[in-house]
């Protein structure tokens, strides 16, 4: 099974880590790194990652993800992700997107009029591409999945997982990668985020 991780420059690399760490290990998967080069690509916290392959040289893979970014307006402006995701989406069994990746599928105009979820700082802009805006973590329509924020990434990969190879494939991976979310402090994910809180966490993506 061929699965394609998207690079771009400011990625976030949790939102690809860690689904790859997922997926990646799963017998029947050979992970693909796909970008505009070959040259490195540089997450929006400075992490390096090296691409395995092109957008040119790569036309199809079986699952294809893409992570947010702090920086997703980018890439949006940028255009060259989307023009390639239009064009594996239809052969692929699975197009699926982490955080503001999903930005990235609605301008590919995969998403229109589909349920889709994001991070709650972007559901507005994900609305305006043509996305049906979901709350939900994690977002399964047909052939498409969304994650929300960041570390969703990681329960996006679990439904995935055992939605192809089964529950039981999938509750091993949960074990094996320990995967029992505690968190040191209890932080509810609005609903309607405040203006002021979304105005402020704008800021904060374009400063990175």
């Amino acid at each position: 099974m061929d699965v394609a991780f998207v690079l771009y420059p400011g990625l976030t690399a949790l939102d690809l880590v860690g689904p790859y760490d997922v997926l990646g290990h799963q017998p029947e998967v050979t992970s693909h790194f796909v970008a505009a080069t070959l040259d490195p690509v540089v997450s929006d916290a400075g992490l390096a990652l090296v691409p395995t392959t092109t957008f040119a040289e790569l036309d199809r893979a079986d699952l294809v993800l893409v992570p947010g970014s702090g920086r997703w307006a980018d890439a949006l402006a940028d255009g060259v992700v989307a023009a390639w995701l239009a064009d594996v989406h239809p052969t692929a069994t699975w197009t699926t997107s982490v955080c503001s990746g999903s930005t990235l599928l609605a301008q590919a105009g995969i998403l229109a009029g589909r349920p889709a979820t994001t991070h709650w700082a972007v559901r507005d802009e994900l609305a305006a591409l043509g996305g049906v805006v979901s709350t939900d973590r994690v977002v399964v329509d047909g052939s498409v999945a969304t994650a929300a924020g960041v570390s969703a990434g990681i329960d996006l990969a679990l439904t995935l997982v055992g939605r192809i190879w089964g529950d039981e494939r999938a509750r091993f991976t949960q074990l094996l990668i320990e995967y029992d979310p505690q968190p040191p402090y209890q932080v509810e994910i609005p609903e309607e985020p405040p203006a002021e809180l979304v105005a402020f966490a704008r800021g904060a993506f374009a400063g990175r």
